[in-house]
């Protein structure tokens, strides 16, 4: 159907074409030139051949559909001359913008075809020039003619605001149809052509409240009186929609927040009707009394409040003035007071606002009244602080000794009697404040972290030094301002995680940070790579600037099992002055994801086992190992139970006397008679002792050495012969202990000691020494010294 409705609006094309150049030439001067290829010959007066001219071109279409995406190219139009009689010996060539690479033309037909797809918003029209030669010879066969192509225009461009959100104020209790903003779309499509950038607005959200007109955009007030108070803020959705609004058209919308701005419509309103208030005899002129407040939700200007007292028998004696900061009314002492002569006054307050708005004085009267009884009290009385409450401010690190400020209480008796300040020390149990007993003024005693606390609420206590059960006592609450003393640090104990498949420029993980100072000396923070690894080539940093940071992969290609740990320094500054940073290190660790990027495995031991063996086999052989030990355990208990004594001893033999010492001591349980640690052969280090405790699997055949005779009688020989044989085969027992006990150290000048291994070297030791030791060793200097004898002998 598609293309079927493209052919349509060709030949319409086409045809709209034709009567358009019919009626050009319908319309042409008398006696104008034009081109002709062939010339008709008519006969006129006095026989005088007439030449009409003819048309030397036909035109069949000057438009192209733009973003057309049919197969083949479109048929922009087809040359032809007059004088071409379909022989094939005339040649059309085309040139100007975009031939030969947009439009391209048949040079025997002359039909023009388009061969990419053009957009309007791009180029609206292109400008080409058409000639006709001969094949043969090139010669011009008529003058070249120029042709306008144009792109016409489709619907293939939506409306866009010029701002994505808007901000408007209205005043409240605006009349209806009150103007508040013009949001204003822009499309791209041609305005000229059909309703393609034709515009009408909506209101999709903030009905009944606002309105929009539909051609110009502007947002209108829909609803009378209405008032911030109740509501202030708005929030409207307007959209913009081409084709006149129609359907099928493409549209687009924009947010407008609309608040609303206070007018004075609200009158100020005393909470209660009458106030009691009492002053001691003893107060001074100018010293507070009470305070009185109205209400009024109005705000800024609209929302001040002046206070007067307009009746009472206490006017000459009081006085109220507004206190603009808190918007309340100060009752303060005019005149001394007599308790004695008047013990109470009333007065009558009124409240208005200082700004009136005309528009709304029929909402009126902007004012209200109150009374207020002041009773006055005896002078007999505890001291009075000359404020309620004290709030002071001290800078965190001040040096001990710093003044925090002064406080003021003072005996309301007719004696005045001298006032002592403490501190209530249930209240500063660290005790980082102390006051002057005699003036008040609180100072440090040591330094204070902010950090540690903001705020100390203390409570001082004033007693008269004469009447000590009379005590006062004032809250005092003490600001710590803040200084920039520490650095920004991660939020969180981060642990990042990047797949080994991972893509350049991907973030993996947004990491923010804390500062333990205030808002004006911490956020915003900035981070940042250290200057030494600013071009870092596995990572990247980039701040966000909303206090946070994400880190991104600068390459491709990690592999675990070159490096599975990477650690990243990051830089984190505050905004304090002077600024502080700290750098914190990030640790990412690479694992193994999935297509999805989900993560498999960050164990490069188990990655490297998973590419070989799979589970059920790793534990097979697991289970085969078990196995084969306990049936060696088996067999090595087996054949130690039936293995005989090296050595028979018979009861007569000469070789009864011969003690065998068995004890190696404590072994590898005794820990304590000495350290272990200097048995240990070094060799083990490179991973390879060899063990005792099993058979081995293979068999050594014994060295050719010294041979006892069957009837030997010679003991040294006879040890000697089984040292070497036991030496010499690793299948001889003992299996019984895997520690090893010969490493006696290196570099000795004495040597080895072991007898074991002395057995098997070839040098000859002199035993003689041993005949000088008396009688005591006369046999055993008798058994080393045979073989010497036997040498002698031979």
């Amino acid at each position: 159907p598609k293309m079927k409705e493209e052919r349509c609006l060709q030949a319409a094309l086409l045809c709209l074409g034709v009567l358009c150049y019919s009626h050009g030439l319908a319309t042409e001067r008398p006696g104008r030139a034009r081109p002709s290829l062939h010339g008709h010959r008519d006969r006129g007066k006095e026989g005088q051949v007439l030449h009409r001219s003819k048309r030397g071109w036909v035109w069949n279409q000057f438009f192209v559909i733009e973003e057309y995406t049919g197969p083949d190219p479109v048929l922009v139009g087809r040359l032809h001359s007059d004088i071409d009689s379909g022989d094939g010996n005339i040649k059309y060539i085309l040139s100007g913008e975009g031939a030969g690479i947009i439009f391209v033309i048949d040079d025997k037909s002359g039909n023009i075809h388009a061969t990419k797809t053009l957009d309007r918003e791009e180029r609206a029209q292109y400008t080409l020039t058409a000639q006709a030669v001969d094949r043969n010879t090139n010669r011009p066969l008529e003058p070249p003619s120029e042709f306008i192509v144009k792109v016409q225009d489709i619907n293939d461009n939506p409306p866009e605001f010029l701002h994505e959100n808007y901000h408007a104020n209205v005043p409240e209790r605006s009349n209806v149809g009150t103007s508040v903003i013009q949001v204003t779309a822009s499309d791209a499509d041609d305005p000229t052509y059909g309703n393609s950038a034709k515009l009408v607005y909506s209101i999709l959200e903030g009905q009944p409240y606002f309105s929009v007109e539909a051609q110009t955009g502007i947002i209108r007030t829909a609803l009378p009186n209405m008032d911030r108070e109740a509501k202030e803020e708005y929030h409207v959705v307007i959209q913009a929609k081409d084709m006149g609004g129609h359907m099928g058209g493409l549209s687009g919308t924009t947010k407008v927040t609309i608040t609303l701005t206070d007018v004075n419509d609200n009158p100020p309103k005393f909470p209660q009707s009458v106030y009691q208030m009492s002053v001691s005899e003893a107060a001074v002129p100018g010293e507070e009394v009470g305070r009185v407040k109205a209400k009024d939700p109005d705000i800024g200007e609209n929302g001040l409040v002046a206070y007067s007292i307009i009746d009472g028998d206490g006017m000459d004696m009081f006085e109220i003035t507004t206190d603009y900061e808190t918007q309340e009314g100060v009752v303060k002492l005019k005149k001394t007071l007599d308790y004695e002569t008047k013990k109470s006054y009333s007065l009558k307050v009124e409240a208005a606002n200082v700004h009136i708005d005309p528009k709304f004085i029929s909402n009126g009267p902007f004012k209200d009244t109150v009374t207020v009884k002041i009773a006055v009290e005896d002078a007999d009385e505890p001291p009075v602080f000359l404020k309620p409450s004290y709030i002071f401010e001290v800078q965190e690190n001040a040096a001990s000794g710093t003044v925090v400020g002064k406080v003021h209480a003072k005996d309301p008796d007719a004696a005045n009697s001298a006032i002592r300040y403490s501190i209530d020390r249930h209240t500063d149990l660290e005790r980082y404040f102390v006051i002057n007993a005699e003036d008040g003024n609180i100072k440090t005693i040591k330094a204070l972290d902010r950090e540690e606390m903001a705020w100390h609420n203390i409570s001082v206590f004033a007693v008269e030094v004469h009447k000590q059960h009379q005590e006062a006592k004032v809250p005092v609450a003490i600001k710590v301002v803040d200084v920039n003393d520490n650095a920004p640090k991660f939020a969180a104990a981060y642990e990042a995680f990047v797949c080994e498949n991972a893509r350049s420029n991907q973030q993996f993980i947004t990491i923010s940070a804390d500062d333990k100072d205030d808002s004006a000396n911490g956020p915003r923070f900035i981070f940042s790579l250290p200057p030494e690894i600013i071009h870092n080539p596995n990572f990247t940093l980039r701040d966000n600037r909303d206090n946070t940071a994400s880190v991104l992969v600068r390459r491709e290609g990690f592999s675990r099992q070159k490096q599975d740990l990477y650690l990243l320094p990051i830089v984190i500054s505050d905004g304090g002055v002077p600024p502080l940073s700290s750098t914190n290190t990030l640790s990412i660790r690479v694992c193994g994801c999935d297509g999805s990027g989900s993560l498999l495995s960050c164990n490069a031991e188990a990655y490297v086992l998973n590419a070989g063996l799979s589970t059920g086999a790793l534990i097979a052989i697991l289970a085969c190992i078990v196995i084969l030990l306990v049936i060696v355990v088996l067999f090595v208990t087996l054949k130690r139970q039936k293995k005989e004594p090296l050595i028979v001893f018979e009861e007569e033999d000469v070789r009864e006397n011969i003690i065998t010492y068995d004890d190696e001591g404590g072994g590898e349980e005794d820990t304590e008679a000495f350290d272990i640690a200097t048995l240990q052969n070094p060799d083990g280090i490179n991973g390879f002792i060899p063990r005792k405790d099993i058979k081995p699997e293979y068999q050594y055949l014994p060295r050719p050495g010294l041979r006892p005779a069957p009837n030997s009688v010679d003991v040294d020989d006879f040890i000697n012969t089984r040292i070497q044989e036991a030496d010499n085969d690793p299948t001889a027992p003992p299996y019984d202990s895997i520690q090893i006990y010969g490493y006696e150290g290196r570099g000795s000048v004495a040597g080895s000691l072991s007898s074991l291994e002395s057995a098997t070297t070839d040098s000859d030791l002199d035993y003689d020494y041993l005949q000088n030791w008396g009688p005591r060793f006369k046999k055993l200097a008798d058994l080393y010294g045979s073989k010497d004898t036997f040498d002698d002998d031979s």
